[in-house]
């Protein structure tokens, strides 16, 4: 018991010191992207967007998607951008919107557009939120029926594989 437990500490206190390094890399990160020194918070974030960080993740995709410090790679942005969605960052979740609202990096596609405006707008994002709305004007009622069926079984496998 004694052995289980000194082991469960040790676990525990890994598990601590790892997110205190996410949150210090990512902070780092941060500072460095609002003074446009892109270089550094791309170091300082693609390491731990690689370990799961979603919000490393996100903001990857939109410095892929800018071309901010890297050339712009829709591609690479989506991916960044779905693995951070997968995690339930609703800015993420709208980016997606974004993307296949543009046809930017994937056909462009009003129905997966609104599915993911739909979903982020569930989460109280508001620009999400006008998205969808928006996106309801430009659509007919069964790509509407067909979006919203899309957001909920993007929902029920909690976002994986949408």
């Amino acid at each position: 018991m004694k052995i289980l437990l000194s082991v469960l500490m040790g676990f525990v206190l890994l598990l601590l010191c790892s997110m205190e390094g996410w949150s210090a890399n990512f902070g780092k990160g941060l500072r460095a992207y609002k003074k446009k020194d892109y270089e550094t918070a791309l170091r300082e974030w693609i390491p731990i967007a690689e370990k799961g960080n979603p919000e490393a993740q996100n903001n990857l995709g939109v410095m892929y998607l800018n071309g901010e410090g890297v050339d712009p790679d829709h591609k690479i942005a989506m991916k960044w951008f779905t693995l951070a969605a997968e995690q339930s960052v609703a800015d993420a979740q709208n980016n997606l919107g974004l993307m296949y609202g543009n046809g930017q990096g994937v056909k462009q596609d009003l129905v997966y557009a609104h599915m993911w405006w739909d979903i982020a707008a569930s989460a109280g994002h508001e620009g999400a939120a006008a998205n969808r709305d928006l996106s309801i004007t430009m659509m007919t009622p069964s790509q509407l029926e067909k979006a919203q069926d899309l957001a909920d079984k993007c929902v029920k496998k909690e976002y994986k594989g949408c």
